[in-house]
This record gives C-alpha cells, sequence and structure tokens, in this order.
C-alpha cells in the first residue's frame, strides 16, 4: 500500500507573502509544496504565528485551488520571540510528542525552508532525533520564474544509517584515532586492542577525569600525551599539556608547586607562582604517581576537580582552572584507600575511568611491532635504517617473547635494547653475535636486582617455610609456590604480583582485588609478603 505524505512545515511570513493577483507571479514556498504533479501531498500541518493568521488563510485557500486534494490544517503558535532558541523548540516538541503520528499509512515530511532561522534549526533537530519521525523537504525557486511554476523539492534522509559512504567515513575516523594513540603500532594484544579502542571514545567524549594504572615503562605518560593531542586536533582544548610526577614533590614545595603560592606566603616565597593546575587551565594535567601525593594536596586536588576552584598556598581568594585530569599509578589505590593512605573520596572521583595498562611482560605478541616501530624511529632520527639478518631477527624475538625476559622497565627496556642494537650494527644489519650479545646484557641487567631471576631451584622452600612444613607439600604444590615466590621477588608491589599471576582471569571478574587473592594465598602456606619484599 503506497503511503500518502504528509508535509509539516511552518509559514514563511515574507516568502508565502502577497495577497493580490500579483502573488501568483512569484514563487511561494508553501504554494509549492502542492504544485508538483509528480508528487501529491495528503495533508499539509501548517504552523503559523497568531499575528499571521489571515496570510495563513490565503495561502490555505490558494494551496485548494492548485491541489484540492490536500488538506491544510492550520496550526496557531503563540510564540511570544520567534527567535527565542528555547520557546521555538519547547513549543514544537510539546506539539509533535502531541501529534499523532501514523507511519503504517503515511511518510512525514519537514519542511524547512520557511519560517525564522531558529524554527527552521529546530525543525532539523525534531527530525534528526526522530521526534517527528520523517525527512526533510527542502524548496527552492526555479531559474525563471513563470506563473504556476513550482520549482525544486529535495528531499534529505537524516538516517545516517543509510548514507554507507558517511558510515565508513565514521568508521575510518575512529580507525584513525585508535591507531594515533598507538602511535600506528599494529598491536596484536586483543585486550590491549580493546582498552585502546575505549579509551579513544572516551577521550573524545568526555572530560571526567582519567587513571591509567600499571607498572613503570608500560606507557601512561605516553598514552596521556597522546589523548590531549587528540583532543587538541579535534578543537576540545585550547590549553597546554602539563605534566608532573608526584613522586618528585616533597614538603611544603607540593602544594605550591601545584596550586601556586602568594608572594611571601612562606620562606623562599619572593614573587607569586601560578601553579601547575593554573598553567593546565583550558587543557590536560597528567599526575603521574597520584598515589604518592600528602594528605593535604589530596584534599586540595579533590576541591579543585569537583569545583575548578582552589587556594593557592597562602592566599585568601580563590583562583579558577578548567583542566582535565589525567592521572597515572603503579600502585594499587584500592588497598592505598583501605590502608587509609589515599583519600577514598578523592579516588571515587578519579575513578570513574580507569584502565589498567599491561605490562609489556603481559603482551609477548606486541614486542615484535613495537621492535619495528622503535627502529623506524631511529632511522628517522639518525638518518640511518637499520635492519636485523633473519636469523638475528628470530633469536632476537624469541628471547625478548619468553618467560626469561622479565621487561622490568617495560617499553623503557625495550627501547634501550633497540638503541643499543642500531647503534651498533655495522653497516645498517643487526647480526646474531650482536643479538646474542644484547641478550647477556639484558640477563645481567634484570639479575642486578638479586632473586628476581632466580630459577626454580634457587627458591628455598625450606627456610622459607620451614624443613617440616616444605618436606609436607606435595610436588605440585612445590612447584606451584616456588614459581609464585619467584613472580613476587621480581614484581614491586603485592598488588603487581597480583597482577601478573591472575591477569587472565580478571577479565571474568565482576570484582577484581589480586593483592587480597595473592595475600590469601601466601597466608595458607605461612608467608607473609613483607617478608618477600624484603628479599
Amino acid at each position: 500500500m503506497k503511503k500518502s505524505t504528509v508535509v509539516i512545515g511552518f509559514l514563511g511570513t515574507q516568502l508565502d507573502a502577497g495577497q493580490g493577483a500579483g502573488r501568483w507571479n512569484k514563487w511561494r514556498p508553501t504554494v509549492s509544496l502542492a504544485q508538483h504533479e509528480d508528487m501529491v501531498v495528503s495533508r499539509m500541518e501548517l504552523l503559523y504565528t497568531l499575528r499571521h493568521k489571515t496570510l495563513a488563510e490565503v495561502v490555505k485557500a490558494d494551496i485548494a485551488s492548485v491541489s484540492p486534494e490536500t488538506t491544510v490544517n492550520l496550526v496557531p503558535f503563540d510564540l511570544a520571540d520567534p527567535w527565542d532558541f528555547g520557546e521555538v523548540y519547547t513549543r514544537l516538541y510539546d506539539w509533535a510528542r502531541a501529534y499523532t503520528f501514523d507511519t503504517e499509512r503515511e511518510q512525514y515530511w519537514t519542511h524547512i525552508t520557511t519560517g525564522t532561522h531558529v524554527a527552521q534549526i529546530c525543525m532539523f533537530l525534531l527530525s534528526e532525533s526522530r521526534v517527528v519521525p520523517g525527512v526533510l523537504a527542502q524548496t527552492s525557486p526555479p531559474k525563471k520564474q513563470r506563473e504556476g511554476e513550482a520549482g525544486k523539492c529535495t528531499l534529505i534522509d537524516l538516517d545516517l544509517s543509510r548514507y554507507d559512504v558517511i558510515a565508513r567515513r565514521f568508521d575510518a575516523e575512529q580507525r584513525d584515532a585508535v591507531a594515533f594513540l598507538k602511535s600506528g603500532i599494529a598491536t596484536r594484544n586483543a585486550r590491549f586492542n580493546a582498552l585502546i579502542d575505549e579509551i579513544e571514545r572516551v577521550a573524545v567524549r568526555s572530560r571526567a577525569p582519567i587513571l591509567l594504572v600499571g607498572p613503570t615503562g608500560a606507557g601512561k605518560s605516553f598514552l596521556a600525551r597522546r589523548m590531549f593531542e587528540l583532543k587538541q586536533a579535534r578543537h576540545q582544548m585550547t590549553g597546554p599539556f602539563v605534566e608532573v610526577n608526584c613522586a618528585t614533590l616533597r614538603g611544603d614545595g607540593a602544594a605550591s608547586t601545584l596550586f601556586g603560592h602568594k608572594k611571601g606566603s612562606f620562606t623562599g616565597a619572593a614573587t607569586d607562582r601560578p601553579g601547575l593546575l593554573r598553567t593546565a587551565n583550558q587543557g590536560a594535567l597528567f599526575l603521574d604517581e597520584i598515589g604518592e601525593l600528602g594528605p593535604d594536596e589530596q584534599a586540595m586536588l579533590l576541591k579543585a576537580i569537583e569545583e575548578k576552584r582552589f587556594f593557592p598556598v597562602g592566599a585568601d581568594k580563590e583562583v579558577e582552572s578548567d583542566f582535565q585530569l589525567i592521572a597515572g599509578t603503579n600502585r594499587d589505590l584500592r588497598s592505598d584507600v583501605a590502608e587509609g593512605r589515599f583519600r577514598e573520596d578523592l579516588f571515587a572521583r578519579i575513578n570513574l575511568w580507569t584502565y589498567d595498562l599491561p605490562g609489556l611482560a603481559q603482551r609477548p605478541e606486541d614486542i615484535e611491532p613495537n621492535v619495528d616501530h622503535l627502529l623506524a624511529i631511529h632511522a628517522a632520527e639518525n638518518h640511518r635504517v637499520v635492519r636485523f639478518n633473519a636469523e638475528a631477527r628470530a633469536a632476537y624475538l624469541r628471547f625478548a617473547q619468553s618467560g626469561e625476559a622479565i621487561w622490568s622497565g617495560n617499553f623503557r627496556d625495550l627501547s634501550a635494547s633497540v638503541t643499543r642494537l642500531a647503534t651498533l650494527a655495522d653497516g645498517g644489519r643487526i647480526p646474531v653475535a650482536l643479538v646474542e650479545a644484547e641478550i647477556a646484557r639484558l640477563r645481567w641487567l634484570w639479575k642486578r636486582g638479586g632473586p628476581m631471576t632466580a630459577v626454580s631451584g634457587d627458591v628455598d622452600l625450606d627456610a622459607l617455610l620451614g624443613e617440616e612444613r616444605a618436606t609436607a607439600l606435595d610436588l605440585f604444590d612445590r612447584l606451584q609456590l616456588e614459581a609464585v615466590v619467584r613472580v613476587c621477588w621480581q614484581a614491586r608491589s603485592l598488588s603487581d604480583a597480583g597482577r601478573q599471576l591472575f591477569q587472565a582471569s580478571r577479565e571474568q571478574r565482576s570484582v577484581v582485588n589480586d593483592a587480597d587473592r595473592l595475600r590469601k594465598y601466601l597466608a595458607k602456606h605461612g608467608i607473609e609478603w613483607s617478608r618477600l619484599a624484603e628479599a
């Protein structure tokens, strides 16, 4: 069954005007909709302001004369100010919500050629949001006006899902943004790729705080800067990117560095200081190792995040700064909150978007594309292309992706390793001998910390548990415990060890507390974390 056409539009107080015989010699948009022989308008809902009632009745009569099959319903609108966006949109929205749309039998055209610009924008928005379930009708006059000539009517469907080209453009834009966040590195780790996909959406849609969790060298600072640059490229930020490692802030100078101070507020305050929060106005502030902030600075930061206002040290007047906070930490702030070292209300405020960046050892499949990326950077910076021999490449990747390569410094270790290889390569080729020397260097580097690289037999369970308790262990339990102890030795904290040990299963749990899970496992064997940490 062919649907009948219903047009919804405003009366054009200028374009539709005219009451004498000469009106037929001009193009009138609303009347023209009924003059197309190849399309029949069944009904027209003609909206008009009260003071133009006479003109509305003339237009209705003229439509009846050229298209008797078109029914025109005059809909009066009592608008105090037709240029008031709030008033016009509210009245149109209320009318559309009360109107009975019958999409099974009728198709709807929203006429956007007439009415004030405000009315046209409102009609567009109502159609785009599907409050008015139809397409836009844009009319235009003929090139040479002749009596009775209708001009042109163009239909515009705002359902973007119908436009494959537009959809592909949106998809391509998102892919470009994700690639930008990854610096064009074709990473292969599924969990990491899914994490970056979500970060891209959050980065361009939200100004809420973002918390990046992960071990040292996992790329928190780099990712924070890339998020800022992405927002800056889309004109969402006009201020700078300001970065500070909170572990470097100590004593009275911590608050001054972050929040600024007034001249004379303490010994050495010879001039006013704006502070990093004010410097980051309209930009992004990256606070790395936020868990190192003292309690006073935590309280001041909470106020600055929530209210965009704060007191500089020694000031009696608040200042303002509108910045987006990106925080980084390699600590488990949940444990710090439970133990009273970090404010619970501040953690709740920065924990809206939390992303746990896996270390390099948890992403072995991403080592190869990162090696290629680092070699490309070296070539660009030094104007010298360096490549592996096939055998050397295989040997390096075999070691780099093995369990022996702990990558304790994560991407810093990898970057340093590739830089050494590229610098020492003669003739732009990295041979096997150079790779073997580099592997020996990495083994030495990671062994310097002591027992972190111990092999299975190096874990003395007799000394750790006592001879009687160690002897009672099954071989299965002994091997498992030795492996857990080795991970604990090389981890920076209980939380870090828990993340490494329970990395796969944590994705399937709604509540993640790796530190508590590991603590209970160790307690089952009578081992306290402090003993392993001291080792």
